[in-house]
């Protein structure tokens, strides 16, 4: 089996890194080998944050080079245009419809792109997700990452189970029943 390569884009305090972990979480349930990658811009000033996770039988590298991701999960729609050359034509982007305006926008030197869906549907295949509406509908905006991941597990295939032990594991104790709602509302979604 080849390794599948899953991109993880938003920006900082979006749960990006949380996701990561619920996808090592998974990959050593399979039995895979996995590695991931943490790239931080100004993660704790909003800015751009990117994630490599890599799961197979066997992996050397975290790193996806330029149209090897398999998969990507954006948790904003201009990052998943600025990363979306990572992505293989045969790959698939999960997009937050979320809109989170960097500081060049913010003032006032640049302006937010127009079309950025239509753009990346384009490209490669694009799964739309109203990420913040549908957590909040489950009680809670600070499950968007477990709504994406649930996405991605939809999206992925796979065991559900495995997929749902994987975010318990990682997620607060006092959050597993948020999370498992959170969860299968993104498989639903």
């Amino acid at each position: 089996m080849e390794p599948i390569s899953i991109l993880i884009v938003g920006v900082g305090g979006q749960g990006t890194l949380l996701s990561s972990r619920i996808l090592g979480q998974y990959a050593s349930h399979m039995g895979y080998d996995v590695k991931v990658s943490e790239v931080h811009g100004m993660a704790q000033r909003g800015g751009s944050v990117v994630t490599y996770v890599r799961m197979g039988e066997s992996v050397a590298s975290p790193l996806i080079e330029a149209g090897g991701a398999d998969y990507m999960i954006a948790f904003e729609k201009l990052e998943a245009l600025r990363y979306v050359q990572l992505m293989k034509k045969s790959g698939s982007i999960i997009v937050n419809t979320q809109r989170i305006d960097p500081m060049p926008v913010i003032s006032g030197t640049a302006k937010y792109p127009d079309g950025i869906i239509e753009k990346l549907s384009a490209l490669v295949e694009t799964h739309e997700v109203d990420a913040a509406k549908a957590a909040e509908d489950v009680g809670s905006i600070k499950v968007v990452n477990t709504i994406m991941i649930g996405k991605l597990a939809k999206t992925m295939g796979g065991d559900k189970t495995i997929w749902m032990e994987a975010v318990k594991a990682c997620v607060p104790p006092k959050t597993v029943s948020l999370n498992e709602a959170a969860f299968n509302r993104g498989y639903e979604v």
